[in-house]
């Protein structure tokens, strides 16, 4: 679901009683181990990280008017969403997220190709996320995403 807000504290504001603490600390997790370059806006209805169009000018295959997606957080009806395109793209980044991840949690993982999912009330494994964050510079992105996904 996409919110309607034109920026991230909107974004915010708008999220439930109930998951608003966790998407703040998510927030800030994200934003303590973020890579130079890296910036922060509302991305598809999301609160986002990209890669702006002064460092990617091409921006994102799909939408060259949009910078080059990276990460997005979300509040779902059900749970708080991390879509990490990196965990999607790097089958190395996978195994060490999915490897690392009962180090850090009692749950069973919950995810899908690009989404991890975190269920209403769960706790979020925020120190985990932010050595996740941390391992992709932006010029390993951009490498990754030319490599993957534009058509050669």
């Amino acid at each position: 679901m996409q919110s309607p807000a034109q920026s991230v504290e909107e974004y915010i504001n708008q999220v439930p009683d109930l998951q608003r603490e966790a998407i703040v600390l998510l927030r800030k997790t994200i934003l303590e181990n973020l890579p130079k370059g890296f910036v922060e806006q509302m991305s598809y209805g999301m609160v986002g990280y990209v890669v702006p169009h002064s460092i990617y000018p091409g921006g994102y295959h799909c939408d060259p008017k949009l910078p080059l997606p990276f990460l997005n957080i979300a509040a779902q009806k059900n749970f708080i969403a991390l879509y990490h395109m990196g965990i999607y793209a790097s089958p190395d980044l996978l195994d060490w997220f999915t490897t690392e991840f009962p180090k850090y949690s009692k749950l069973k993982l919950n995810m899908g190709k690009g989404c991890i999912r975190f269920r209403n009330g769960s706790p979020i494994p925020y120190t985990l996320i932010g050595e996740l964050v941390k391992k992709t510079e932006v010029t390993n992105w951009i490498n990754l995403y030319e490599s993957n996904f534009l058509k050669k």
